[in-house]
């Protein structure tokens, strides 16, 4: 299922744009004859990759849990959950979501991260731009959760860390092409690409949920589980020797 992050991934780079392209756009050094050097590009590069590193962390995080879930013989269900989760992240008002971030007592780490991001942002080298781009994956996004949830029936922690690290390359080749840019894709399409997102998200919602029925088709929903081990069984008759 890494391609399914890979292409949910690019397609929320459009969501992105709307949400992020600000920071991506304010990130410090000139966009002047300087922007063709390997300092300009590469640092917004390494900005985007310290995103894509925050989201792989998370990933592990989450093929922990899923792990653990996994070992407790949820398998199965763990994937059906994993869409369930997602289309019922996809239905909750962002009102509803800030609350409860607010309640989560998430609050303070979140202004810590943004009080770090305007730190960094005075800054131009390349180790504060990597480190502007870890902080921004922290940052609340819908997105990211839908992805998260996924990450959930991925295969290990490993799979799921890979699972994020596709998501998160998806959405490089716009976002850094914005930065480098300023003007990469026209507003109205920005905006049909982000009223896509929720539609991209419920199908790989039904793929999990399908991935998690084990109907027996290749490649789309295997059989997850596995055949218990036969009980070795007695001998028929017993001879004794006298």
């Amino acid at each position: 299922m890494l391609w399914a992050g890979f292409v949910f991934g690019f397609l929320g780079s459009f969501h992105c744009i709307g949400m992020c392209g600000a920071i991506a756009l304010a990130l410090p050094g000139r966009a002047d004859a300087a922007s063709a050097s390997a300092r300009y590009v590469g640092g917004r590069l390494l900005y985007n990759l310290g995103r894509v590193t925050t989201y792989a962390t998370l990933g592990a995080a989450s093929g922990l849990v899923g792990q653990s879930l996994r070992l407790a013989g949820l398998q199965q269900g763990l994937s059906i959950a994993s869409g369930l989760l997602i289309l019922l992240l996809i239905g909750l008002p962002q009102r509803y979501a800030d609350q409860l971030s607010s309640r989560l007592g998430f609050s303070r780490p979140l202004a810590w991260v943004k009080n770090q991001l305007s730190r960094l942002f005075q800054q131009y080298s390349w180790r504060a731009l990597y480190g502007a781009g870890l902080l921004n994956g922290l940052l609340p996004c819908g997105l990211v959760y839908l992805a998260l949830a996924g990450a959930l029936s991925a295969p290990g922690v490993a799979g799921a860390a890979a699972y994020m690290a596709c998501f998160g390359l998806g959405t490089l080749p716009l976002m850094l092409g914005l930065s480098l840019t300023g003007r990469l894709v026209p507003l109205r399409w920005r905006t049909r690409m982000r009223q896509a997102v929720p539609y991209a998200a419920s199908v790989l919602a039904v793929l999990f949920i399908v991935r998690g029925l084990g109907l027996g088709i290749p490649y789309l929903s295997p059989q997850l589980g596995h055949d218990a081990p036969k009980a070795a069984t007695a001998p028929s008759s017993v001879h004794y020797c006298r």
